[in-house]
Order: structure tokens, then sequence, then C-alpha cells
């Protein structure tokens, strides 16, 4: 009690020097007062309310719903006219509590039309010099006639439907406003010119061979729903040619009509297999589908070049039907080669990884397409959720990278020769993923990538990241030996020149992708750093991957906000992140943390000048106070003169009062520093990160100490740490290992660095 009675008074006595200093600072010029600014403060202000549709917990609320477009479809590819044809009808169901006017639908081909608008946005100048071809393709060339050419749109009983296009959306006109729960049926009739993708860089199209052949990547072919939910009523935003796709659900049923030489794949299971299937490509599915270590070849690359030279005019047509996906597409050509292998899900269920690619492809997409195909598929449900589709197909289309529901088209081709680099190995692998990986965001998670770019991209590009390092661990031969995958975007130092880059040219992630600068950098690189170094230094493992899964499963099949996943985030890990999301998404601000001053003090029992100020100015006197411990900095006029009267004894009241006053056990856990410290963090940068501080010692030993973000809440520009120590610390790093994007790493060490010129630093790279 005696003991307690005396630290109460050092307490006070220490508050009354603290109130001094406000009193002096306080006088009768006060500064204004302001709001709320602190970096810790919620997200209120940005986030919508909470309602009945989307919970604070960031689940679906109870009254969530969500709209169903099912499609029936016919489909006919003329090689010859590279014409594409098609005749659709669309069930749409009205599941919101709101009566629909009208419905929108997504005119995506239109974004090539001859008249589009989509190329008139973009500035342009005159470059001094240009590539022969790309110089007539900008000022020469003529105006590609593609769009889509709307033939008829009519109600089910056959009557026409007043309908208005506007660019890349069109209004359709019911015959009455659909009610509640009510659906209707319509059909819509259409052909377009397919593009050569490889000259314009659509989304889909073909490729020509130089034997005259052509392979097709089909997608954003045919009039699509638009969505309409609570959060924005239609999404009829205007595609431009950035901002992919927001979709509904529903099932299809797709015939496709193509020569009968072509081999076909596309989104949904092949219900005809046998009808298109040889006798042979037959035997080598079946052995596919028990085959967990390697792909088994369907077609080989002799059987693609020798269909290659016939040209048949005869037709053949592939029927799949696809549950509860977003959106359809298919590859076809006389020219692929087929191979496919099984992978088996933590549920027991197998999943079929597949490839399709020309001869062009090999020998680089034989030996690594499918295996990273599956790859992708392990690594993926590990971080989400069960792979739902029966297959994920990967299709090789020069100069591509695009997704869609289990099938995409990924870039990565070897010279004429067959050779390739590490580089160009590594690129093709890292696009499979990344594509493969968007069946889970956005198909299946499935955000608005038309307004929240970053939240497909982004998030799908940060467990890229986890994916490429697994990647190594299921074909290690993949890998040179003791490396690890070179990835890209993923690490936190290789976002540093982005966050350092000129503030006029960055914008927040939370911007809409069309609006942004440096559309890579901000719609996957920065959103994918920010959740890498959230899961390695901020949260870690366990609770980023726990919260991370448990929004996947919340929102697979169902269309998310950003605020759902802020929201689940922290819902599911108990840790408040509002800091994080504002600093990383709602802002360009960058972090940038060091050591401005680190100072050693001697321990004394004699008072310090700075305690007899405060004294004075309170009017006490030193028998007022209780045996108290005095700090005195080295190199002061107070360590000075205390030196002068240094005694071993000098403590040895205090240690025996303050011994008198513990228990046995207390005193044997008692600690002896022979030094203490203070150290003074600064941060330059506005980001609130983290302090991770390493501690060399004299005997060549280190410690290293996190210091959570929340240090800096009442002062966002330094902090002191008081360190006692046993051992004398020659040396203090802070991030040592850059995993906070510090754009700034002059500052992080004490004592400081010699500053490198420009030819030390390009030596130590070379070195390197």
């Amino acid at each position: 009690m005696k003991l307690i009675k005396c630290l109460s008074l050092v307490i006070l006595f220490l508050s009354a020097g603290m109130s001094y200093a406000q009193d002096q600072n306080n006088g009768d010029e006060r500064e204004p007062g302001h709001i709320n600014n602190n970096r810790f403060k919620q997200l209120y202000e940005e986030f919508s309310t909470p309602n009945q549709y989307r919970s604070a917990s960031g689940a679906p609320g109870p009254k969530y719903y969500q709209q169903r477009a099912d499609y029936e479809m016919d489909i006919e590819l003329d090689d010859v006219s590279k014409k594409l044809y098609g005749n659709e009808t669309i069930t749409y169901t009205n599941n919101s509590p709101d009566v629909l006017e009208y419905l929108w639908v997504q005119l995506d081909q239109n974004v090539r039309a001859k008249d589009s608008k989509s190329s008139l946005i973009e500035p342009s100048g005159a470059a001094p010099a240009d590539m022969a071809g790309s110089f007539v393709q900008k000022h020469m060339g003529a105006a590609f006639e593609g769009g889509f050419n709307i033939q008829e749109v009519k109600d089910e009983k056959g009557g026409n439907l007043p309908h208005t296009i506007n660019r890349t959306m069109m209004r359709v006109e019911m015959p009455e406003d659909l009610e509640p729960g009510d659906d209707f049926t319509f059909s819509i009739k259409w052909w377009y010119n397919i593009p050569n993708h490889t000259i314009d860089r659509a989304r889909s199209g073909y490729e020509e061979f130089k034997d005259g052949n052509r392979g097709y990547v089909i997608a954003q072919f045919y009039p699509r729903m638009a969505v309409y939910n609570d959060v924005e009523g239609w999404q009829n935003s205007q595609f431009w040619g950035r901002d992919e796709f927001a979709l509904p659900f529903g099932d299809f049923e797709v015939n496709i009509t193509v020569p009968a030489d072509h081999v076909l794949d596309a989104t949904g299971s092949l219900q005809n297999r046998k009808d298109v299937f040889t006798k042979e490509m037959m035997n080598r599915f079946e052995k596919a589908k028990k085959s967990y270590d390697k792909p088994v070849i369907i077609v080989t690359q002799e059987e693609a070049e020798k269909a290659s030279t016939g040209f048949t005019k005869s037709k053949k047509t592939w029927e799949f039907k696809a549950e509860n996906v977003r959106d359809y597409a298919f590859a076809t050509s006389r020219r692929y080669i087929w191979d496919m292998m099984a992978v088996k899900q933590n549920n027991g269920k197998d999943v079929m990884a597949v490839s399709m690619y020309p001869p062009e492809g090999n020998p680089l997409w034989e030996e690594f397409s499918t295996k990273a195909v599956a790859s992708t598929l392990k690594s993926y449900s590990r971080m989400t959720f069960n792979y739902p589709y029966p297959k994920a197909i990967s299709v090789h289309a020069k100069n591509q990278g695009m997704e869609y529901p289990m099938i995409c088209w990924n870039y990565g081709r070897p010279d004429e020769d067959g050779n390739y680099s590490e580089r160009t190995k590594y690129g093709m692998i890292s696009v499979i993923i990344h594509e493969v990986g968007h069946n889970y965001f956005p198909m299946i998670v499935n955000s608005d990538e038309r307004q929240w770019t970053w939240m497909d991209e982004g998030l799908n590009t940060f467990v890229q990241y986890v994916a490429e390092q697994d990647f190594g661990e299921w074909y290690p031969d993949a890998i040179a030996p003791n490396k690890k995958y070179p990835s890209r975007r993923g690490p936190a130092k290789n976002i540093v020149s982005y966050m350092a880059g000129d503030q006029d040219y960055i914008a927040p992630i939370m911007t809409k992708g069309l609006n942004t600068y440096n559309f890579g950098s901000n719609a996957y690189g920065k959103p994918a750093t920010a959740l890498n170094i959230l899961r390695e230094t901020v949260m870690g493992r366990e609770l980023f991957d726990y919260a991370f899964k448990i929004y996947a499963n919340r929102w697979m099949f169902k269309h998310p906000t950003p605020e759902d996943f802020f929201r689940t985030m922290e819902d599911a890990s108990a840790v408040d992140l509002d800091w994080y999301w504002r600093a990383w998404f709602y802002s360009t601000e960058y972090t940038d943390i060091g050591v401005k001053d680190v100072k050693r003090f001697y321990v004394t029992s004699k008072m310090n000048q700075e305690v007899r100020d405060m004294m004075e100015a309170r009017g006490m006197k030193e028998s007022d106070l209780p045996p108290l411990v005095y700090m005195i900095e080295e190199g002061s006029e107070d360590y000075e003169e205390s030196m002068k009267n240094a005694s071993l004894d000098d403590i040895t009241t205090l240690q025996e009062y303050i011994m008198d006053n513990l228990s046995a056990e207390e005193r044997a856990n008692l600690k002896k520093p022979n030094y203490f410290y203070e150290i003074v963090f600064e941060k330059p940068g506005g980001i609130p990160m983290p302090i991770i501080a390493e501690y060399t010692y004299s005997d060549g030993s280190t410690e290293r100490v996190k210091y959570p973000a929340q240090i800096w809440r009442k002062n966002d520009k330094e902090v002191g740490k008081v360190i006692a120590s046993e051992k004398e610390i020659v040396k203090i790093v802070v991030d040592p290992d850059e995993e906070t994007a510090d754009i700034d790493t002059e500052n992080n060490s004490w004592p400081k660095r010699k500053k490198l010129g420009d030819f030390d630093k390009f030596k130590n790279k070379v070195e390197e």
C-alpha cells in the first residue's frame, strides 16, 4: 500500500508537469478547433449505412437478392467470311422488390463499331517515331466494320419488341412492367464481323496463321443482360474498352456450329461428346480423367498439323450446358493440340485441367500449361473454396490474357525454332495462373468490374502471388534450384517506384478503372501488395487467411461491394483495419518510416535539471517526492555533472525500497538493464504502418520488435520508445526485410548509412 501511494504521488507530479506544458502552449492566443482527422477514426463517413440487403458484418443481409438470366443459344461460326451468327433466347427473372419498366442489355462488340466513340476519349500526340505497322493502323488503316448487327428483338410470342441502342447498351421495352418474382422471355437475332485480335487488341477474335488457318477465341459475342442490384439499380455504365463486366448468374444451353474438322471447347459440360470425338479421342479422354500427375494428349500435334491441311466445308455442332455461370465463351480451330488431366479437390470431386494450343505454342505449352492450370486450382481452392465447375481451360492466344467462366486466353510463345527464355516461361505460367484464377474472382465471387476494377484484378493478383509461390512446391522441376518463383507483383518492394511517383498521376485504388492513371499498378499491383502486406505484416497469415476465406464463401455466386470485403475482413478477424483501408485504398499516400534520433541515458538517483525546473514552476520541494529514478542524457550538462559525483551506491536506497515491496518470485524475475535508450521513430510518409525494428547488440546478436501501427494514433509525425537493455545497442534498422513498401530507406538505419553515389549503386546492383 505504501508503494502504491508513492507511485500515485509520482503520477500526480508528472501530470502536473504535463499540465504546465499545456498551459504554456495555450495562452491567450488559442489555435482554432478542427474536425476529427485522426488516421485511426472509423470509416463511418465513407461507408454506406448497413441495411437488410448488406449487413454491418459484411455478409449478405436477410433480404439480399440478385437477378437471374438464363440463355438458350444457337451459334454458327463462318470460317470463310469470319462472321459469327447467333440466335439467343433470354429468360430474365426479377428477384428484386422493385417493379422493372424495361431491361438493359450489354452490346460489348459495339465498342469496335465503325461509329464507336471509344477512341475519341483518349488524347493523342504526334509521336516522333513509330513502328510502321502501328503507324498504318493509327493513321492509314480503314475503320473495322465491327459491332453487333441486331436483326430482331422479339417476345415469346414472336412479336417485335421496341428497343433503343445507346452505343454499348440496349434498352428493351416490355409489353408490361415486370413485377417482383415474375420472369420475362425474349429473343435476339444478331451477327457481327469477327476482329483479328492480334491487330486491334480485341479481347476476343481470331489469329491467322501462316498456313491460312485461324484460331478463334470467342467471348463477349452475344448480347448479355446487365446487372440490376440493391446498390445502384441498373449497372448500365457504357463499355469504353477498359473496365470489364458486371453480369448476373444463370444457366446456359449453347449449340455451336463450326467446320467439321475443328476441335472446340467452351464454358460448360459437353453434351454430345461421342458425336464430336473420334473413338481414339474418347479413349484418351477416359485416360485423362484418371491421370492426376501429368496431362494426357487428346489431340496430338501431328493430328492437328494434318487437320490444318483440310479446310472442309462440312459442319459439326457442339452442344454444351453450363449451370450457374455469369458468362459464356468458347475457342475453336482445326489447328489446336488438346490435352487434359484430372485435379482432385478437397471435397473428393475431380476437376479437369485443360489446355488448347497451336503447334506454335510448343514445346512450352505442352510442358507447362495444364500443370499451371492444375496448380492454380489447388492454390486458389486452398485460399477460398473448392472449385465448383467441371473444368478449367487454358487456350493459347497470341498477345492475349483474358478470362471467362471455365475458359481463358493466355499468351507466351517460343520462337520459330521452339526456343524460349526463362522470362517467356514465367510470363506464360503467370498469366495462366492469373486468368484461371479469375474463375474465383470475379466469375464466382462476382464483383462489379465496371466500377471497382481492383475487386477482381487486385484480389486476383494477390492470390496469384500466393499461387505462384506455391507453383514451385507442386512442380519443383519447373523452378531453378534454390530459387523462388520470380513474382512480378505482390512483394512490397515491387510497388515502391509507383508509390513514390508523381502524385499528379496517381489515383486512389477506390477509383473507377477508366479514370485511373498507371492502370496496371493501380488496379493490379497496389491492391495485391496491400493485401500481401496485410497478410504477412499486419494481421498474420492465420487471421488473414481465415477472414479471406470467409469473404470468399459468403459472396460466392453473389455480388459483393468493396464495403462487404472490408467489413468481412474485420468481422472475421477482430482486427480493426479502417485505418489500413483508408490509407491504402482511399488515398495516394505512401509509407516512409525511419529512425530520427537515438539517445542513451545514465540512470541515477540524483535529480536532473528538467525535474528541478518542473518543481520550481509548481512550488514543490525535493522532499515532496518519494525516491525516484532519474534519467540523464549522455552528453548533457546534467550528465557531466552527475558523472563527477557518480557512485555505484547512487540508487541503492531506491533499490532496497522497491525490493521491500516485491515478492520473492518478482525479485527473481527482475531484469537488470545496463543501458537505457530513447529511440525516436519518424514518419515522413502518410501511411501509418507497424514499426519493424531490428536491434543489433555489441555481442553480434539481434532482436526484432514489431510495434503495431496504432503506435502512431496520437502523434502522426514521430514517436519515441525507451529501451532498457542488458546489452549495448550498436545498430538499428527499420523494416529490414522491406515488407512495408517504404519508399525511402535512407532514413531507415542508425547510425546513418553512408549515402551511395550513382556509381556505387550501379556497382552494387551488378554484384547482386
